[in-house]
């Protein structure tokens, strides 16, 4: 074997060193599960005091958006927001939620892949999950929703945490602004756009497909969404026609969602 000349040995240590001083590092990531438990800790005792819990849930969005949708979604946003308050960190997403009636199915259990849980246990996960990271030292816990099925069991959850936790330091929040600002907010700017409500859609059409070709495009299948009829309620597309959807109109959603969670969470936090 060739001997290496001396500065390419003394190159090759420094990389090296390079590289070890840099797997050493806590990596810069506002996700919680990506830190080790001590890495975690030093967070909070640094300031990072606010905890979003990301929730989703897996549910049919038509034959052109996949199952995962609203889990990609909320993990993403939650994300952005979280870097974008600077004292906050990421939760892993919940994605079993309640989607309605297996016995008999209806709504979106009527479709193959839609997963469904009762409210009682879902609220007890939310709760149980609370309970943890106020233990830990989370001052603010934080429930972003990306479905518009649970918002009011996500108030209920809030309301008796809070009364539970008079006298702790700990508060928990569900601003509605986060679901306020991807529906109607953002139906909103998409009107000004030119489009109207029977193409915005309020399921799996225009608005929906927009924020996912923006936050996950791999989970929107372009090239039959682009040659297809317009679908409807049948094939799980409800109110409006996703085929003139694309990422750039997604992405003035996501500012607008991203944005005004932001304040919310300041505003609510505020002095905290």
């Amino acid at each position: 074997m060739p001997c290496l000349p001396g500065r390419q040995i003394v190159a090759f240590a420094l990389l090296l060193l390079l590289a070890q001083a840099a797997c050493a590092q806590p990596p810069h990531t506002v996700q919680m599960q990506d830190l080790t438990w001590t890495e975690l800790r030093e967070r909070i005792q640094s300031g990072s005091t606010t905890i979003i819990i990301p929730i989703g849930g897996t549910e049919q969005s038509g034959p052109y958006i996949a199952l995962g949708k609203h889990n990609a979604r909320a993990a993403w946003l939650s994300q952005k927001i979280a870097e974008g308050l600077g004292n906050a960190l990421v939760a892993p997403v919940i994605a079993y939620v309640p989607e309605g009636s297996y016995a008999p199915p209806s709504g979106h259990m009527r479709f193959p892949g839609t997963i469904t849980v009762p409210d009682a246990a879902f609220e007890q996960v939310l709760e149980s999950a609370a309970n943890s990271f106020a233990v830990h030292g989370f001052r603010n816990i934080v429930l972003l929703g990306d479905h518009g099925g649970y918002q009011k069991d996500l108030q209920r959850v809030v309301a008796h945490l809070n009364k539970r936790w008079a006298s702790s330091a700990a508060r928990a929040f569900a601003p509605p602004e986060y679901y306020a600002a991807s529906s109607a907010g953002y139906d909103k700017i998409l009107r000004r756009h030119g489009f109207h409500d029977d193409e915005i859609g309020t399921h799996a059409a225009l608005a929906d497909t927009s924020l996912q070709l923006a936050v996950a495009p791999q989970m929107v299948r372009v090239d039959k969404l682009h040659g297809a009829g317009k679908p409807g309620a049948a094939t799980g597309v409800y109110g409006g026609d996703p085929r003139r959807a694309t990422a750039a109109l997604g992405q003035l959603g996501v500012d607008l969602i991203v944005r005004q969670t932001i304040q919310a969470i300041r505003k609510d936090t505020a002095g905290r």
